[in-house]
């Protein structure tokens, strides 16, 4: 381990620290971060609640991962249990985990937030050059080795019935198509913070403090004037034994669309809005399995390779759009998801490798009636995510199964199995078209997973209609930035990471010009 890198853990005693720039999160905001600051030579101090593991940790093993690299333990749910929320909590964040699809930012979503929030990304403002060199840093590109069978039957299917699809760029060097992305990268492929700017950072003398907590910003007039921490115990729960002082001339929160809005929530900073911590979106996704005659092995190769935006911008707007994607399919993970019971269940896993599942992940917050979610705190002062699902929602998961049952018989199924407690193995479409049309779309009935989490701080050119400007600058406190998920006003209808790193990389040079 680097001398660079402090473990709150190990603390014996009360700690003091100083830096010019503290950053309270590790992930792709806090990352981007760290290294522009660091080079623009302002002394940083980074922050992360989980633990800095690194690629002689990841043993490709579920078991190990999800509690050591995911929010409690990869089991974070919605308040109601109704949306199980896949995130990370380690040094890199959910770019350490995630499965390095890499997307712009769509035209209609940039349009959607011009017209409503004010927020202009043309001209002088325009993201390209922004996307480019995000690219160029991780080594983002198109995947050009053959989809695995679980991506090749989502591309066969769209070739099948004239539906439009795309290959993937991924953030890689040197991937050896393993497939266990979602447990950390052993090889150090993945182009992950943890193994991109974090270590470039430190090589310039920024520090990273991890199992770490941050519980409160203390704020005067219209500015920050330290925070307060705490370490995590081998839970990752905040202890109380212990605590940490930070004082900086400038603060970023980069805690993710669920962490950063809590944090400012328990610091109750000013929030004339009233949308602090509220409209965080998660692009709720629906699953639908399919068992074909030969093995798909959805555990080995690319977990993300083609993508289908066939029904993400519908027409009319009255319906909700849904992007298609598979998601790589590892045993706990999909026996956690599968329905039914017992001997039911069991008979399921053991056809584990004639499995192939895809994905629809909801584009929401551009609807009167998909607002998202309300951020909360509970008694531990901890975030809980209140996410009701409306019928427009609902609808539109109808419409994503039968979307996907289509596709997985038009690529060969022999049956298809949607997610969903009512569901049973359909062995036509026909069948499973007028089954889907009856299932009873309800919380706990229908499984609800989601990946993605934006929004909670949004940015608005009125402080009256957002928490942020454009910059990511706080609209009351003059030193207080959020760079993360949690500035986007609405959801992306497109994986988020490289959205942020390019936002981040723009906002952090505006923030290097105005500091300097």
């Amino acid at each position: 381990m680097t001398t660079n890198h402090l473990d709150a853990s190990q603390f014996v005693q009360d700690q003091q620290f100083e830096a010019d720039i503290v950053i309270i999160g590790s992930g792709a905001g806090g990352g981007i971060a760290a290294e522009q600051l660091a080079q623009a030579g302002f002394k940083v101090l980074l922050l992360e609640e989980g633990a800095y593991y690194t690629r002689d940790d990841f043993v490709m093993q579920e078991r190990w991962a999800y509690p050591q690299l995911y929010q409690e333990g990869a089991a974070r749910k919605s308040r109601d249990q109704a949306i199980g929320i896949l995130q990370g909590r380690t040094v890199g964040g959910s770019t350490t985990v995630n499965w390095t699809t890499s997307i712009r930012t769509p035209e209609p979503t940039l349009d959607y937030w011009h017209a409503e929030f004010g927020i202009n990304f043309t001209g002088d403002n325009d993201l390209s050059a922004y996307f480019a060199a995000a690219e160029q840093r991780l080594n983002i590109q198109p995947w050009a080795v053959p989809a695995n069978a679980n991506n090749a039957k989502l591309q066969q299917g769209c070739q099948k019935l004239g539906w439009q699809y795309t290959v993937i760029s991924r953030n890689v060097n040197g991937c050896a198509n393993l497939g266990y992305c979602g447990m950390g990268c052993p090889i150090n492929a993945k182009q992950s913070m943890l193994v991109s700017t974090i270590p470039s950072a430190m090589a310039l003398g920024a520090t990273l403090i991890s199992r770490i907590s941050v519980r409160q910003l203390h704020w005067r007039g219209d500015s920050i004037t330290g925070l307060d921490a705490v370490p995590v115990d081998q839970h990752f729960q905040p202890r109380t034994d212990l605590r940490i002082r930070i004082k900086a001339k400038h603060y970023i929160v980069a805690a993710g669309a669920i962490g950063s809005p809590a944090l400012l929530l328990r610091s109750k900073v000013p929030n004339p809005s009233g949308r602090l911590g509220r409209h965080t979106y998660l692009h709720p996704s629906v699953i639908s399995g399919a068992f074909f005659e030969e093995a798909i092995n959805g555990h080995s190769g690319a977990p993300q390779s083609i993508y289908s935006d066939q029904f993400v911008w519908p027409e009319h707007s009255d319906k909700a759009g849904y992007k298609l994607e598979v998601p790589p399919l590892h045993p706990v993970l999909v026996a956690t998801k599968l329905i039914g019971n017992g001997g039911q269940h069991a008979a399921l896993m053991q056809q584990f490798n004639h499995l192939q599942a895809i994905i629809a992940l909801l584009r929401d917050g551009f609807h009167p009636q998909s607002q998202g979610g309300t951020v909360l705190l509970d008694s531990a002062q901890q975030p809980v995510l209140d996410y009701p699902i409306s019928d427009y929602l609902w609808q539109g998961m109808r419409s994503a199964l039968l979307s996907m049952a289509e596709l997985q018989f038009a690529a060969g199924a022999k049956q298809v199995l949607p997610m969903h407690h009512d569901a049973k193995l359909y062995s036509s479409w026909p069948e499973a078209k007028a089954a889907i049309l009856q299932l009873p779309m309800q919380k706990l009935r229908q499984t609800v997973v989601s990946a993605h989490v934006m929004g909670g701080c949004n940015m608005a050119v009125s402080p009256a209609r957002g928490v942020v400007n454009q910059s990511g600058r706080h609209h009351q406190l003059q030193n207080l930035s959020v760079f993360d998920g949690s500035i986007l006003p609405t959801s992306l209808g497109a994986n988020p990471q490289l959205t942020i790193y390019a936002l981040v990389w723009r906002n952090c040079q505006q923030l290097i010009s105005s500091l300097q």
